[in-house]
């Protein structure tokens, strides 16, 4: 008899994962669809309260870590306090970031700065230091969190926009690199999705938010758990042979008119 398929669940419930921005939003709608395919999930974020809350709702699987990425100096040692719990990093997912919405001219160089040291920076320093924990293990998976704002030109956000195009441009490069030693790196970009911090940008601005309706093909809004999906089909073996894509969760937003 051949052997039994394997439940993609089954094949996950060993596996330990990082989200960072685990606490809300996207980044706790992932935790989510990661805690009930049985993976170990760490979340990161600065406001512990917000993640004490996210893990009492999700239960044994979540595990809260308070930390602030943007204190470089500190990252390394966050990842060891995650070794040391967990033995082992499999799944790296890049969700915190910060936006800033203002005129182009108005953007002070300390603005432009502090946002490209939250969304690249961190991001990177943080990858190269989980990275280094699953190279000896010739495998392991990074998922980082672009925007629609590197698909095309979105007016005043300049810094948000330089940012996540960062992302991608570093989601290619790493692909290429890591790859051949095992670890798959890919990118979703997801589009209008249905957050608090969406919400505060686009409710106070009617015209802005049909514009963005009028553009997607699907014609409503994506909600958190569309790319709670998309990041565990891409940490699972159903995405075994992706690597380097930038994936669009976005109702055809992308390629609308």
């Amino acid at each position: 008899m051949p052997p039994a398929p394997h439940d993609n669940n089954e094949l996950m419930t060993n596996k330990v994962a990082i989200i960072t921005g685990g606490g809300s939003g996207i980044g706790l709608a992932i935790a989510e669809k990661f805690v009930s395919a049985g993976i170990q999930t760490v979340i990161v974020g600065r406001d512990e309260q917000k993640l004490k809350t996210a893990a009492e709702r999700l239960g044994t699987n979540c595990h809260p870590i308070s930390a602030d990425l943007t204190d470089l100096a500190a990252i390394p040692a966050l990842v060891q306090k995650v070794i040391e719990r967990h033995t082992r990093i499999d799944i790296l997912v890049n969700n915190a970031g910060i936006n800033m919405k203002k005129e182009f001219t108005d953007v002070t160089d300390e603005e432009f700065d502090r946002i490209l040291h939250t969304n690249v920076k961190a991001v990177f320093t943080l990858s190269r230091e989980v990275i280094k924990t699953m190279l000896p293990f010739g495998k392991g998976n990074v998922i980082n969190i672009s925007s629609m704002a590197s698909q095309y030109g979105i007016p005043k956000v300049i810094a948000y926009t330089a940012s996540k195009s960062a992302i991608e441009g570093m989601t290619k490069a790493m692909a290429v690199e890591l790859s051949p030693k095992g670890i798959l790196v890919n990118c979703i970009a997801p589009g209008f999705i249905a957050t608090d911090m969406s919400a505060k940008a686009l409710n106070t601005d009617p015209e802005r938010k049909q514009k963005a309706l009028g553009r997607t093909p699907m014609g409503y809004m994506g909600q958190p758990a569309d790319i709670g999906d998309a990041a565990l089909f891409l940490a699972s073996e159903q995405a075994k042979y992706i690597t380097g894509v930038v994936l669009p969760v976005d109702g055809g937003n992308s390629i609308g008119f």
